[in-house]
């Protein structure tokens, strides 16, 4: 029963530290670095702790199964955790098959910024809309482009900074 509690600690340990590894990465990229670092700081006391009962028993290989399975589950974990916290921006690029004007209203109507760039596709001319947000409400952009058009073609990248423009007036409200 000792062993397996061992075992399960082990695990435990390794599963929270390297979770908060993953999110004090991701905060980090963010250039949320007051946050990351008092992440990393209890980051690397649950690391030196486990490391410490580990270290003390390598011919265990119960503990070292433990510890590698910890790890596996904690960047699952990690990200699960980054991915429901939402953290930071995005901007979306989107070409519509449908006539893009009714899609630019319905956006501007839920509170999207949206920018229409003319480009030149295959097919030829095309419009591209350009929406920043956060990306705690890119679940919302994505219900409505769902509902608008399913075959959209849709582009996600992470944007660090957003300063000027819509954004700005949204964040003074």
């Amino acid at each position: 029963m000792e062993l397996l509690l061992g075992y399960l600690l082990i695990f435990s340990a390794r599963v929270l530290d390297v979770s908060i590894s993953v999110v004090r990465t991701l905060l980090m990229v963010r250039g949320k670095k007051l946050q990351a670092a008092c992440l990393g700081a209890i980051e690397v006391f649950i690391y030196i702790s486990v490391l410490t009962k580990i270290m003390g028993q390598l011919d265990n290989i119960g503990n070292l199964i433990a510890y590698s399975l910890g790890f596996g589950t904690g960047q699952m974990v990690g990200i699960f955790i980054e991915g429901k916290m939402a953290l930071g921006n995005v901007s979306v690029q989107v070409i519509t098959r449908q006539d893009e004007g009714q899609l630019v209203e319905l956006l501007r109507e839920q509170g999207f910024g949206v920018t229409v760039v003319q480009g030149y596709g295959k097919n030829g001319i095309k419009h591209i809309l350009n929406i920043m947000l956060k990306r705690s409400a890119l679940r919302k952009l994505y219900t409505i482009l769902e509902e608008y058009d399913k075959d959209a073609f849709i582009t996600v990248l992470d944007t660090q900074n957003i300063r000027g423009g819509y954004m700005d007036r949204m964040k003074r409200k």
